[in-house]
């Protein structure tokens, strides 16, 4: 009994402790699976390199990407979600490039994906080892979704034999510009108003809200924006409290 008793206090003590400014938030309390990022890549060019935007070179020919949070040498499943298509990439050395996007991809990449130049957004997703499918195109991955859809997506890898790249090009935008600035996923509500709490009191943003997914799954998020000025200036400032894997997320 008095074990009982002891441990209460002690719990309640630690409890009364946290403070929506001095709370850490463990990764036990955030929502974490393999890594993945929706966000804009920086596309490849050489002046981007000679002005110091980006800090390496990468070869417009190969299946290269710079991603600040995966290590050398690892496999990534890279979409387009405008179109669906997909193509595997392996991540090159380190290199600096800006904050704001999420990686920096090699012109052949574009191309395959179909990326609008202006609008580069994409889907991130790593590979682990176990991956059994093989596919001979980017673009048969079109067929393949259906697939995929009853398969982990770590099962499915998809080899591009397109070796030729091609000049950028520019789409036409069939929807407005509308995204959102994904800080985390939670599974307790309580840690998800706390983590509000903190970016309206360590920042000068108050458009940080709380989105319920389910039972287990709480969103904190800011926006949404509805133009690229706007959009990078709030994830320049959330950028500062140094979260992990700030994500971009398109609203449909």
């Amino acid at each position: 009994m008095k074990y009982k008793l002891l441990f209460f206090i002690i719990f309640a003590f630690l409890n009364s402790c946290l403070d929506a400014n001095n709370v850490k938030f463990q990764k036990d309390n955030i929502i974490l699976d393999k890594f993945s990022n929706n966000g804009f890549a920086l596309i490849y060019d050489e002046l981007l390199f000679e002005q110091k935007i980006i800090s390496k070179k990468i070869n417009e020919r190969d299946l290269i990407i710079f991603q600040k949070n995966l290590k050398r040498g690892t496999s990534v499943k890279i979409t387009n979600p405008s179109n669906g298509k997909s193509t595997i990439a392996k991540v090159g050395k380190n290199a600096a490039y800006p904050k704001f996007n999420n990686s920096v991809i090699s012109l052949r990449i574009s191309n395959n994906l179909e990326l609008d130049d202006e609008e580069p957004y994409i889907l991130i997703e790593e590979i682990r080892e176990n991956s059994t499918f093989l596919a001979k195109k980017s673009k048969t991955f079109e067929v393949e979704k259906k697939v995929a859809g009853k398969a982990p997506i770590e099962s499915i890898s998809i080899n591009d034999l397109n070796d030729s790249p091609k000049k950028k090009f520019k789409k036409k935008k069939s929807k407005k510009f509308k995204y959102s600035i994904k800080i985390a996923d939670f599974y307790f509500e309580k840690t998800a108003k706390l983590m509000i709490n903190r970016v309206k009191t360590e920042t000068n943003l108050n458009d940080v809200k709380m989105k319920i997914i389910s039972k287990n799954k709480f969103r904190v998020y800011l926006g949404p924006y509805s133009n690229l000025k706007t959009l990078q200036k709030a994830y320049n400032v959330v950028d500062k409290l140094e979260f992990e894997n700030i994500e971009i997320l398109r609203n449909e």
